[in-house]
């Protein structure tokens, strides 16, 4: 079996097109702010595609860029001008922020109507109780990858390997929404490989280079790698050994191409959704 492969870059392209459209007809520009603290280097290629991304579909977008020495409540007054300034309808701090500065502190401070990353607790306790609320961006763009796969959710049994705030838990609630059976898996389960090996849709987001191998796979399954990790010779990997995986899988992301692209998509998306939201016209 050669598994088919899950573009998440035409996918990515597809619904920024979309936007574009959308913002096209809008009376307002959806106005986007994305907070970086310090000159830590990958925040800075983070950052510039985001801005470049949300100006390419009509956004008023801006980056406030502050000093490597700013105190955290300097960063929290930044954050309250931005919650109360009526052009700004998302908000993002860019992660991670230097040691000084509480990341818990700043994601509370953001106004969760703002919240375009879908940190803040009321978003991730509004998911939680199935409830409307901005989504955080990766998992969102998962749904998107497992709506072009072709696979049929509702009743389909998914592993989510991982846990963390930003991605393993609200992947797991969005799956559950779509009528999933659920199981979250990490680092503490008893006999992983076996737990992978019955999922018919598999999401992995752990950080370990090619960690899930392709012995981990039910023959057929859907396999959304979340993972970006670079090794010593600079290669991207994902967390799963792709050409092993590539072998028993039905369908498969690649990375680079696969979840990236659709984590930028999809906090356009919430950054339209909050602009809309705000105006009544959700």
């Amino acid at each position: 079996m050669t598994a088919r492969i899950l573009d998440g870059k035409a996918i990515a392209a597809r619904i920024r097109a979309g936007l574009a459209a959308r913002t096209a007809t809008l009376s307002f520009r959806p106005g986007l702010r994305v907070v970086r603290v310090g000159e830590d280097p990958a925040s800075g290629v983070y950052v510039r595609n985001k801005d470049k991304a949300a100006k390419e579909v009509g956004f008023d977008s801006a980056t406030v860029h502050l000093p490597e020495s700013t105190t955290e409540a300097d960063l929290l007054a930044t954050i309250a001008a931005l919650n109360a300034d009526p052009a700004v309808d998302g908000i993002l701090v860019q992660l991670p922020l230097p040691a000084h500065i509480r990341t818990e502190a700043a994601i509370a401070a953001v106004d969760p109507a703002k919240d375009v990353d879908g940190f803040h607790p009321l978003n991730a306790g509004r998911l939680a109780a199935g409830q409307p609320g901005l989504v955080p961006c990766t998992p969102r763009g998962v749904m998107h990858i497992l709506a072009e796969s072709g696979a049929t959710l509702r009743g389909a049994r998914a592993v989510v390997l991982g846990r963390s705030q930003i991605v393993g838990r609200p992947m797991a609630q969005l799956l559950l929404g779509a009528d999933c059976t659920v199981t979250i898996a990490h680092s503490r389960t008893r006999d992983l490989p076996a737990e992978c090996r019955r999922a018919e849709i598999l999401v992995a987001a752990v950080g370990r280079p090619e960690m899930v191998r392709g012995d981990w796979i039910a023959p057929g399954a859907v396999v959304v790698d979340v993972g970006i990790n670079r090794l010593p010779d600079g290669k991207l990997v994902g967390d799963v050994a792709f050409a092993e995986a590539s072998a028993v899988a039905g369908a498969i992301t690649p990375v680079p191409g696969g979840v990236g692209p659709m984590t930028i998509a999809c906090l356009l998306e919430n950054t339209l959704d909050a602009a809309l939201a705000r105006r009544g016209a959700a």
